[in-house]
């Protein structure tokens, strides 16, 4: 992703948003930016993106 690209994070936000979600964005450099949600909204969070057509992934917990 070029660093110049602009609203990546509003197009992510934005369903979960619709969907009454709420997220914590952390962006630690310029090129990576995490979303994250509680447990208990995870599975509504996975279903809102996939709608909006992209796919997501669980990192599970250890």
């Amino acid at each position: 992703m070029e660093f110049g690209l602009t609203g990546i994070l509003y197009a992510l936000t934005k369903p979960l948003a619709e969907h009454e979600i709420p997220v914590f964005a952390v962006s630690p450099i310029y090129n990576t930016d995490y979303l994250l949600v509680k447990y208990d909204q995870l599975e509504k969070a996975r279903e809102a993106l996939t709608l909006a057509g992209y796919t997501s992934y669980v990192i599970p917990n250890e």
